[in-house]
């Protein structure tokens, strides 16, 4: 049985199975169409009946939290936007499979070489994308000019000190009693002017 469903939340299943030989390849494809692709080409690889060649198709993604219209999103976000990783074993067939999949644009290599990635690489993205903690997306600036909307200095306006994207939190220089204060808030509590 083999692991063709196009993985975008690591598994806690075993490694796929595979063959000696087998190797990690980055396949490079149109920027949005990386769900398209690592879908057409699993099935491409059940309809040719490469199974036991083509055993594993990433498209690495992780969760992030983004704030749009003062509510928090979470959402799916490609480490590699443009590419997937493909576990196969490399010779003329697959390499064709592959490559005449909609959608791609090329094997990442040397040349017209399909160049393989190592065991080591691939569990590094691996472990990024099985990353506990969602990484806040924002689209605040340092320096720039806010409101608060909410909490006890709701109404107030204030300029961004520092941004902290991991915790989801934003110092705002506040104007209290004639002299700035930093205020902690959540990404939730400030507006952009």
């Amino acid at each position: 049985m083999t692991n063709l469903q196009p993985t975008e939340q690591p598994q806690q299943t075993p490694q796929a199975p595979s063959a000696p030989g087998a190797k990690w390849y980055v396949v490079h494809t149109y920027s949005g169409h990386e769900n398209k692709v690592a879908t057409n080409l699993k099935q491409r690889v059940e309809t040719q009946k490469l199974t036991h060649k083509i055993f594993d198709i990433v498209v690495p993604t992780r969760n992030i939290v983004t704030v749009r219209h003062g509510k928090k999103e979470e959402q799916k976000e490609k480490i590699f936007p443009g590419y997937i990783l493909v576990k196969m074993v490399l010779d003329d067939d697959t390499w064709l499979a592959v490559r005449t999949t909609q959608g791609v644009t090329a094997f990442v290599g040397a040349g017209n070489k399909p160049t393989p990635i190592s065991d080591k690489e691939v569990e590094a993205i691996r472990r990024f994308m099985e990353m506990e903690a969602p990484k806040y997306k924002t689209t605040f600036t340092v320096a720039e000019a806010v409101k608060i909307v909410d909490g006890p200095f709701a109404d107030f306006l204030g300029t961004i000190e520092t941004i902290d994207d991991q915790k989801g939190k934003i110092k705002v220089l506040v104007s209290i009693f004639g002299r700035e204060t930093p205020v902690e808030l959540d990404f939730l509590h400030v507006s952009k002017l």
